[in-house]
């Protein structure tokens, strides 16, 4: 097998057991401290404070954690010491917030502000080392399309292992052990485990391929800025991204609420979660026969067309799950599609701040996907936590108890905000993102004619 090949298969597996991790907290943590821990309105009121602030918080700490991979250096490689510390450490930190402690409010509270902002500093460690690898195994965008494809639907396999699996599996473990709480721990621990073991296929199996680039000097403090200041496509995809996964993580994090109050059955969740994720898993299959076709602006639109389109049909459908699956496939075709393309875009912007400011800076430049994940993650976790707080959801002891009134706020809450927020998105990419497909191809003709690029990475 081609090295090439190789690489875009363990590269692409790592990231199954990270996705299954991630998800756990990102999507169902708040489903836990509301329905399993049953917390309080005041207590959740103090929790959406934390959570909201410790995000912002770590996620600034992000472009520091890109510097520090950045100027790694080890007979392990470059990225691979600070992926698998982060795996590890963070799995810890995990799985300690899914233990009951017995505790008063207070010291729950800030215990848990401890286990949050640990797990999100460690797993924010790992993000930045294994996605900053994607730049160093390719500068071809068709190869890179290629092994961030696989890695995107190997990360949608995990994603919806646990967004298809954690409620049947839980409410069996419920049974078993005779408690929601320890089900939930035993169910964490199950995807820190698995975090770990897919981690290694990447630290084992992918080569890095720094001969191909030039050695440079180790990357200073001051530099964060001049790269913020210089690399303006940069700007922009940050600011893309961000409004987009603002409204991406919204909306998923309702689901299990929305079944279980709107729908009025929790059970049909999973069913739902399985249609979403074909339909992601499908976009990722068909990307690069897509993109042989159609520039990554028309792609874009035709992206975005799918999410408006799949938005209107899923605030209109009645609680049925035929235009519901199928609001759910529009919606979640399209958004698949933006969050590969946007994987291209940062990507991209390596090779574009190489050649500005004469220094390749892959870690920094992708310290800003967790930035931005951590930053739609706060935002989103606070448009959730309020709304499920005035809607009446939080103290619903049944489904029955939420108005008509509390379920248009949810439903306004989790498709109209989002639709905002993703628009939003497309339009500031549409208006000033200028780094298509040719004009990074010029950019690393000129980049190998410097000697900034030695050889070209297969």
């Amino acid at each position: 097998m081609k090295q090439s090949k190789r690489n875009q298969i363990f590269f692409g597996l790592g990231t199954i057991g990270r996705d299954m991790f991630y998800t756990t907290v990102a999507t169902y943590l708040l489903y836990y401290l509301t329905d399993i821990l049953d917390l309080n309105d005041q207590t959740m009121w103090w929790m959406t404070i934390i959570l909201t602030v410790l995000r912002v918080f770590d996620a600034l700490n992000d472009p520091i954690m890109g510097m520090v991979v950045d100027n790694s250096s080890s007979r392990f490689g470059k990225f691979k010491p600070t992926m698998m510390l982060g795996a590890v450490v963070g799995a810890g930190f995990m799985v300690m917030m899914f233990v009951d402690f017995g505790l008063g409010q207070t010291a729950y509270l800030m215990l848990f502000a401890v286990l949050y902002l640990g797990w999100d500093i460690f797993y924010g460690a790992n993000d930045i080392a294994y996605w900053s690898m994607l730049p160093a195994l390719s500068v071809h965008p068709r190869e890179r399309e290629k092994i961030g494809a696989f890695a995107r639907i190997c990360a949608n396999i995990g994603m919806y292992a646990v967004v298809v699996g954690i409620l049947p599996v839980t409410g069996l473990l419920t049974q078993k052990l005779g408690s929601a709480k320890q089900a939930w721990f035993v169910f964490a621990l199950g995807t820190a485990t698995l975090m770990i073991l897919f981690q290694l296929f990447t630290v084992f199996g992918v080569k890095e391929q720094r001969e191909a680039f030039k050695k440079e000097e180790p990357t200073k403090w001051s530099e964060l800025i001049t790269l913020i200041k210089a690399n303006d496509q940069l700007r922009y995809t940050i600011i893309s991204m961000g409004l987009f996964m603002i409204g991406y993580v919204t909306t998923t994090g309702f689901g299990v609420h929305f079944f279980k109050y709107a729908f009025k059955n929790e059970g049909m969740y999973p069913v739902f979660a399985g249609v979403l994720g074909i339909a992601q898993l499908l976009a990722l299959v068909v990307f690069p026969l897509i993109s042989k076709r159609l520039d990554r602006k028309s792609f874009y639109t035709l992206s975005m067309g799918l999410v408006v389109l799949g938005y209107l049909v899923f605030f209109l459908s009645p609680m049925n799950m035929i235009p519901l699956g199928i609001a759910g496939f529009l919606l979640f075709t399209g958004q698949g599609f933006i969050q590969l393309l946007m994987l291209m875009f940062l990507a991209d912007c390596v090779e574009y701040g190489q050649w500005k400011l004469r220094k390749r800076q892959e870690s920094l430049t992708f310290s800003f996907q967790p930035l931005i994940n951590k930053i739609g993650g706060a935002v989103s976790s606070g448009i959730i936590a309020v709304t499920l707080i005035l809607s009446g959801i939080n103290r619903a002891l049944t489904p029955q108890d939420v108005s008509a009134e509390g379920i248009l706020m949810m439903k306004g809450a989790m498709l109209v905000l989002p639709l905002v927020f993703i628009l939003s998105g497309y339009l500031v990419y549409r208006r000033y993102y200028k780094l298509d497909e040719a004009l990074h191809t010029q950019i690393i003709k000129e980049l190998m004619v410097r000697g900034d690029l030695k050889d070209e990475v297969v």
